[in-house]
């Protein structure tokens, strides 16, 4: 009887979780856009094909921002708003390349002059990001549409739940689960480090003497990205790749980083020791195929998480402007993301209940805004030794 009621209690748990998934992705359809705008995964296809061909780090970069854009208050392109008291200025999304952003509304541009503004920054952003990842190797997922873009950048609150690469694995993993993450989306959507950069700040506790050294890390590895991030003046102009064996593609490198322990961040490397997380990161580095099944439906999940549809929201005209001033933020006279960053003081209001969202707009009309470039970036890649043959951890 009481394994009866267990498995209960699991089915029940189990038709929860899929109502929820379920209502998160109410409204979104994969021909949203058929009708009113057919040439658009043609037309963001080849944009960030050309793009890619100049630039393959916009594939990281892109994820990058889906991810900063979905996990604090839902996918709604409300990390692209520029000017003062926007989630671009909040610390961890200092570092979005402007590469990507650009790329983002060069796309908004060229689809609305083809189809007029029907479709959404945040549609445009998961489709770039999707059509990159399968440019650098990686899995091809099915993007549905019909997001609308916030009106509003997410609370700084709301932008501080963002994972931490210092996060130690019970910490990522109550983190996710806050977002109706689970256990599988974190192993899996942590292999978006299998390719990408990193700035010397957001790993120095893996190499400090005196710090805490669990997870362990490779001695030589230590020591070389303590040579390395000697010469980061000013700090944050020297990279480090995330993966040291491909850098550049979409792979299961990185999780056999982990095994040989070249994990860059301790929240990468803890993976691979934790009871919950070891299994599945270990399957992941003998299996590709596995992980990209996983990481495509994670990518999935995310990109579907607490949306604007139907009415709420609108389709931006500019992804760093909303079409209307909201109380709070002050833009500068210019467009694009190339542009400089005014201000003045944030005011915020009630949200609606969606994780703390704002989305009430002032009445005055917006003025177009961007961002200016951060200074160029040193990039002195980590030669990694031969692989060694794979020796899988312990699994008990």
């Amino acid at each position: 009887m009481a394994s009866r009621a267990a498995a209960a209690v699991l089915v029940l748990a189990a038709l929860i979780c899929a109502a929820h998934s379920s209502a998160a992705a109410e409204g979104l359809s994969r021909s949203f856009h058929a009708a009113s705008c057919p040439e658009l995964e043609d037309i963001a296809g080849s944009l960030v094909a050309e793009t890619f061909r100049r630039d393959v780090g916009v594939a990281p970069a892109l994820i990058r921002i889906l991810f900063h854009d979905c996990f604090p208050q839902g996918c709604d392109a409300s990390v692209l708003l520029t000017g003062n008291n926007t989630e671009l200025n909040a610390v961890p999304n200092q570092t979005l390349r402007p590469v990507a952003l650009d790329l983002i509304e060069r796309i908004r541009a060229a689809v609305h002059a083809a189809c007029g503004p029907t479709v959404s920054c945040a549609d445009i952003t998961v489709l770039a990001t999707r059509d990159a990842l399968v440019n650098a190797g990686g899995p091809h997922f099915d993007v549905a549409f019909g997001r609308r873009d916030a009106l509003a950048p997410a609370s700084q609150d709301l932008v501080d739940t963002l994972p931490a690469p210092s996060f130690d694995v019970p910490t990522l993993i109550s983190s996710f689960g806050n977002r109706s993450l689970d256990v599988a989306d974190l192993v899996a959507l942590s292999g978006a480090h299998t390719f990408g950069v990193a700035h010397c700040p957001s790993f120095s506790d893996r190499f400090t003497p005196n710090v805490d050294l669990n997870p362990l890390i490779d001695p030589l590895f230590a020591r070389r990205l303590r040579a390395k991030c000697a010469k980061d003046v000013p700090q944050g102009t020297v990279n480090q790749t995330l993966d040291v064996r491909t850098p550049d593609e979409f792979d299961n490198k990185y999780y056999f980083d982990l095994i040989v322990r070249q994990g860059l961040f301790k929240s990468d490397q803890g993976l691979i020791d934790h009871p919950e997380t070891r299994l599945l990161a270990s399957r992941f580095a003998l299996i590709q195929s596995a992980f990209f099944r996983q990481f495509a439906k994670s990518m999935v999940k995310m990109s579907n998480m607490d949306l604007l549809t139907g009415t709420q929201g609108e389709i931006r005209q500019n992804c760093a402007v909303p079409n209307r001033r909201v109380e709070g933020i002050e833009t500068a006279n210019d467009e694009g993301h190339t542009a400089a960053i005014a201000g003045v003081p944030r005011h915020w209001g009630p949200g609606n209940g969606r994780r703390g969202r704002q989305d009430h707009p002032g009445p005055a009309a917006a003025e177009q805004a961007g961002i200016s470039n951060p200074s160029a970036v040193v990039h002195h890649a980590y030669q990694a030794p031969p692989m060694p043959a794979f020796v899988a951890p312990p699994m008990d």
